[in-house]
């Protein structure tokens, strides 16, 4: 064996060694898929709450049907706030007191009423870490819960309780599945939202509550 190829052969052997070193290590990659807002609120809900209201649309057919037998005037009369489809974009509500009133439409039983409206009350938006909640401060009947955005960015999703008699506090959402309440909250027009409960535990098919801030904020 010549003495070149004994010079050539230890070169060869370091190139090899170096490009070794030099050339990165392939490390595993780990990806995850990005939590979409309803991937929130579908987590806290319960399953006979996710149902209501993916039912949503069913409810407003079948409570517009039931009230325009008898009350199609009434239900005119109303404008945006009995329309499926009134809802504009920006939905969060601005935190404070704000005028409320109830509207129960469609039947439930045999003997309920197709429509009805309630007088107006007081609720107030507040804000809860990172969400908005809505408490209904007056009557014998409180509803109160938090606002959780979803995938829809024309609304958001209100899930929550309610509070009976002299109660101080609702109890928990989810405790009590007699007391769980579950909707969304639309903006309908300029300062002007609605709180939609789709096939509440009473006697009516859809629930809309309307809401409209207090002229005068308490300080």
């Amino acid at each position: 064996m010549s003495r070149r190829f004994l010079t050539i052969v230890p070169i060869l052997a370091l190139a090899a060694c170096s490009t070794a070193e030099q050339r990165p290590r392939l490390r595993p990659v780990v990806t995850a898929e990005p939590q979409i807002r309803g991937d929130v609120w579908q987590g806290v809900a319960t399953e006979a709450d996710k149902q209501r209201i993916s039912r949503l649309g069913l409810a407003w057919q079948e409570a517009l049907q039931d009230a325009q037998r008898g009350f199609g005037r009434e239900v005119e009369a109303e404008g945006p706030l009995l329309r499926p489809r009134a809802a504009l974009p920006r939905p969060a509500p601005t935190p404070g007191s704000y005028n409320c009133r109830l509207v129960k439409l469609g039947k439930a039983t045999a003997k309920a009423v197709a429509f009805e409206r309630f007088k107006p009350f007081f609720c107030y938006v507040e804000v809860e870490g990172d969400l908005l909640t809505i408490v209904k401060q007056t009557g014998s009947q409180r509803p109160a819960g938090r606002l959780w955005e979803d995938d829809r960015p024309d609304r958001l999703v209100f899930l929550g309780s309610l509070a009976l008699g002299d109660e101080e506090q609702p109890v928990a959402y989810g405790e009590d599945p007699k007391r769980d309440m579950a909707g969304v909250l639309e903006r309908i027009a300029p300062f002007k939202w609605r709180l939609v409960i789709p096939w509440p535990q009473s006697s009516s098919k859809l629930d809309v509550f309307e809401l409209t801030p207090v002229a005068q904020q308490p300080q």
